[in-house]
C-alpha cells in the first residue's frame, strides 16, 4: 500500500519561515520525482516545486527564490523549505510521488497560513 504522509504545516508569521515534509512508504522511493503542489481555497491545485529521482530541480515563478525543494532517498523523505512567507502562500500543500506519466501517488496534504 502506498503512502504519502505530509507533516510540518501550521500558522506562520509574513516573512517566517516553515519546513515540510513528506515520508512515502510502498513505493522504490529513490525511482520516483518527486513533487510539492499547493492549493489554496476557490483555486485550482498549482505546481510549486519537483525534484526528479536524479535530483534536477524546478520552481514555480512564484516561489523561486523563496522555496527549496529537496529529498533523503535513505529516509524516503522530500522536504519543502520556505522562507519569506506572504499571505498568498495560505494553502493546503500536497506531495507528490510520480514515475512516468501514468503512475502516480498523492499525499493528504498539509495546511499552511500566513497571517500575523
Amino acid at each position: 500500500q502506498v503512502q504519502l504522509v505530509e507533516s510540518g504545516g501550521g500558522l506562520v508569521q509574513p516573512g517566517g519561515s516553515l519546513r515540510l515534509s513528506c515520508v512515502a512508504s510502498g513505493i522504490s522511493f529513490s525511482m520516483y520525482a518527486m513533487g510539492w503542489y499547493r492549493q489554496a481555497p476557490g483555486k485550482q491545485r498549482e505546481l510549486v516545486a519537483t525534484i526528479t529521482s536524479s535530483s534536477n530541480l524546478s520552481y514555480s515563478d512564484s516561489v523561486k527564490g523563496r522555496f527549496t525543494i529537496s529529498r533523503d532517498n535513505a529516509k524516503n523523505t522530500v522536504y519543502l523549505q520556505m522562507i519569506s512567507w506572504a499571505p498568498e502562500d495560505t494553502a493546503t500543500y500536497y506531495c507528490k510521488a510520480q514515475r512516468g506519466p501514468f503512475v502516480g501517488f498523492w499525499g493528504q496534504g498539509t495546511q499552511v497560513t500566513v497571517s500575523s
